[in-house]
């Protein structure tokens, strides 16, 4: 590709997972720059994310004063990636589930065929590893249940590991985005599919994190699940609205 990749990590608690992640990251696509978005770590990962800014220029680092949502990171860091034209860009957890060694052939594919490449775990060939049962349902789920709600063809809505092409991005109206925490992914989903975007799922390995603690809660579900709820209910009611004929004039 002509311009620089981009690959944003959100982090919030992540200071012993980053080294490991970023040295993975630059030995997979040595020309990826990575923008690092803390939301005021009280670990030091703000504090670690400035000194690898400082030893390598391919590391940015965009400091947040309050944890706010994984969304409201990846808007901040569209906004500031977009107008220094770096394209595509590239949402990466920090806990390590999103293997950098999958990156260059997600590259490849926003590169040759999509607008929006998603690394996928349940489309042929991807999968999950150390999940329990229970987990796996949830997730399947409630990709189901998103899919029925929303129509959007896709397996795997709630997927983290993404490319998206900046003229995509920059043809989003991001202030209408709603979601800020985990329906963030399903959110930009419904935008990008709205737009008639080229979204192609890609299939990835997703094992569980190997360091810190996991974000996900009951409070991030039930919110998720509430949003896709609400979103499938408009869905429904404009489709309505657009078959219901026109009232005959007296």
């Amino acid at each position: 590709m002509g311009a620089t990749p981009l690959v944003v990590i959100p982090t919030y608690n992540e200071r012993l997972a980053l080294p490991g992640l970023l040295n993975r990251l630059h030995a997979a696509v040595p020309s990826a720059e990575v923008l690092i978005v803390d939301d005021a770590s009280p670990d030091g990962t703000g504090e670690w994310a400035d000194q690898a800014a400082a030893a390598d220029p391919r590391v940015h680092v965009l400091h947040r004063a309050a944890k706010e949502g994984l969304g409201r990171a990846y808007v901040a860091a569209f906004r500031w990636a977009l107008p220094r034209g770096y394209d595509p860009i590239v949402e990466m957890d920090a806990d390590g589930s999103h293997r950098p060694e999958h990156l260059p052939d997600l590259l490849a594919s926003a590169h040759d065929a999509a607008d929006l490449v998603i690394g996928s775990r349940w489309v042929a060939g991807g999968r999950v590893v150390g999940w329990p049962l229970r987990r796996k349902i949830l997730s399947r789920g409630g990709n189901i249940y998103v899919s029925i709600m929303l129509g959007l063809r896709v397996k795997d809505a709630t997927a983290g590991y993404r490319v998206y092409r900046a003229d995509l991005l920059k043809r989003l109206d991001l202030d209408l985005i709603e979601a800020h925490g985990y329906a963030f992914q399903v959110n930009m989903t419904m935008a990008a599919r709205g737009l008639g975007a080229r979204i192609l799922e890609a299939p990835i390995v997703f094992p569980e994190r190997a360091e810190g603690v996991s974000k996900m809660n009951g409070a991030i579900v039930r919110e998720a699940m509430w949003l896709v709820t609400k979103w499938g209910l408009r869905r429904v009611a404009t489709r309505l609205r657009l078959r219901r004929p026109p009232k005959a004039e007296r």
